[in-house]
């Protein structure tokens, strides 16, 4: 099987020209199950029979009445800020641990952790998906730390991927790929439909600097393995993040680029941001527009291309005749904020509206309330959602507005104030580096 890097003493430009290899055609006779999703188009009621699960891929293969319906239906006010924004995209954070210690996202010490139960249990981040998805949010990612050292994280996607059926369109994963080759096809299986994996470097001695950790060959190996996948019809769509540093790891912007050269893959470049514990300084910043004319000195082809949706984060560029893009992400020199659709929850079950913004409120404590401020198992949940169920058949359309319980009303009102008060746009530059913000761990990337 070719890789799309070749590692060890082999130098990085030589290592390049093995790129090619990646789109050699598998053996017929491979044992590797297909993942033909594109053979069912959204016009087909249902997939055949024996398709695997993550055939069933959204939109929701339905009929188009149905569909048209749902797109008519007015979006959630709890999830519409003052600027009409409306936020459909929401961001978990299911884990504060991590498996690296990059050196943008948290000090070489580590950080502190919170205690197990204070982090939001796997039936509390099912609950809290459902109630966003039925509100409207139609795309979910799960981050970290690092989501795939979660014990349970491929039966959590399998929980959270059944909610297509309320109206989901896209379940994703940002990951640094050290463990996911192990994991990727039973998440594939589960729904998952979008990898944003980040590696900074394609120098296997300059990632042991960046992330403290040994682990290069594993995560080539994760990014081989969502490539042969995609070659058999798998659909993932499949983003390089890489944090571009001064003095770092500026001089791989072409090598990076070089990589969607006959492979279907997006390398993004994201402006260095500033998080407690990471040290940040203007002068590492390496800002957008720089990058691009770094590019363009080899690549003068190198032209915008029109996003794929109004609500993206990334400038996206290609150099003609390459199949893959280069997007940028210019949170620091030309910010995006006018279209954000994004919420983040952390791992310790905060709301967060912005990522650069400090102000959190709760959303563990007031599902907590009825359990006695317990962590909520999944036999609590269920005891919980009876007791719900029953009272709605009691008082009948007196349980609130639009036949919200208590619980899910008091979420919602508390989601929505929140919404509420979400900011125009974040700080400036100048302002962003002396304020307080947690460490990107913690935040959930």
């Amino acid at each position: 099987m070719g890789t799309i890097l070749r590692t060890g003493k082999q130098p990085l430009r030589q290592a390049l020209r093995h790129l090619h290899r990646l789109d050699r055609p598998l053996s017929t006779t491979s044992a590797t199950p297909s993942y033909g999703l594109s053979k069912y188009d959204d016009s087909s009621a249902h997939p055949p029979p024996d398709a695997p699960p993550s055939a069933h891929t959204w939109p929701p293969l339905g009929f188009p009445r149905t569909k048209r319906l749902e797109e008519a239906r007015p979006f959630s006010d709890f999830l519409t800020d003052n600027f009409h924004r409306q936020h459909t995209y929401l961001r978990i954070s299911v884990t504060e641990r991590c498996n690296l210690r990059c050196t943008y996202c948290m000090p070489a010490e580590g950080v502190p952790l919170s205690p197990s139960a204070n982090l939001l249990t796997t039936p509390e981040i099912v609950y809290l998906s459902e109630l966003f998805v039925k509100q409207g949010v139609t795309k979910i990612r799960l981050t970290g730390g690092e989501p795939t050292v979660r014990k349970d994280i491929v039966s959590l996607m399998q929980q959270v991927g059944s909610l297509r059926s309320k109206g989901l369109k896209e379940l994703c994963l940002t990951t640094n790929g050290l463990s996911l080759h192990r994991k990727l096809d039973a998440m594939a299986e589960a729904g998952l439909t979008g990898v944003n994996l980040s590696l900074d470097t394609l120098d296997p001695y300059q990632f042991q600097i960046m992330t403290r950790r040994k682990g290069f060959d594993a995560v080539v190996k994760s990014l081989d393995r969502i490539l042969d996948m995609n070659r058999l019809g798998a659909g993932i769509k499949l983003k390089l993040n890489v944090v571009m540093m001064r003095g770092v790891n500026e001089r791989e912007l072409n090598p990076f680029v070089e990589l969607g050269q006959e492979n279907d893959i997006e390398v993004r470049f994201i402006e260095y941001m500033p998080f407690d514990g990471n040290k940040w300084s203007k002068n590492k910043m390496l800002p957008y527009r720089e990058m691009v004319s770094i590019i363009q000195q080899k690549y003068p082809g190198l032209s915008k291309v029109q996003e794929a949706g109004k609500n993206e984060t990334s400038k996206t560029w290609q150099v003609p005749g390459f199949r893959g893009k280069v997007g940028f992400i210019t949170s620091m020199t030309e910010n995006f904020c006018g279209t954000c659709n994004r919420l983040r929850i952390t791992s310790d079950g905060n709301l967060k509206v912005c990522l650069f913004g400090n102000n959190e409120v709760s959303l563990r404590d007031l599902l907590r309330q009825s359990n006695d401020g317990a962590p909520v198992d999944a036999e609590a949940m269920e005891a919980m959602k009876q007791v719900e169920m029953d009272r709605r058949q009691e008082l009948a359309t007196s349980t609130g507005p639009h036949g919200y319980g208590d619980r899910e009303r008091g979420l919602l009102e508390i989601i929505g104030m929140a919404v509420k008060r979400k900011k125009e746009r974040h700080a400036g530059m100048g302002q962003l580096e002396n304020m307080k913000n947690r460490p990107m761990i913690l935040i959930g990337g």
